[in-house]
């Protein structure tokens, strides 16, 4: 993964949860930490996708997961996985006390269901 573009180790996440779920007092159900900017937003499966809003809305092109024990990148750019990469500024993911779906308190008994 050496020599990609969009990739800022030392900035560190925007939070522990998805940034505009967490304004608009919404669920997610697992997160994604842009590597650049630090922008924690909710995955593809979750109701509001704004991981991938964020990218199409600044181009900042690589997203690493923010799930506990994971540390997998995505290119939306050029459409690749990375199995692991740089260390980015800590915490690599969201409290293990988190549940996910998450946050606590807000995701419905129905969730499933509403999944991407």
């Amino acid at each position: 993964m050496s020599g990609v573009e969009g990739i800022e180790p030392n900035v560190s996440p925007s939070g522990t949860g998805c940034l505009e779920c967490e304004a608009a007092g919404g669920w997610w159900f697992h997160l994604r930490r842009c590597a650049q900017c630090g922008h924690i937003g909710c995955c593809d499966d979750s109701p509001a996708k704004h991981a991938t809003a964020h990218y199409r809305a600044t181009g900042h092109p690589v997203i690493r997961s923010f799930e506990p024990d994971e540390a997998w990148f995505w290119n939306f750019a050029t459409g690749e996985l990375f199995a692991e990469g740089p260390e980015l500024a800590p915490p690599a993911g969201h409290p293990a006390d988190q549940p996910v779906p998450g946050p606590a308190g807000r995701v419905p008994q129905d969730w499933a269901r509403n999944l991407g």
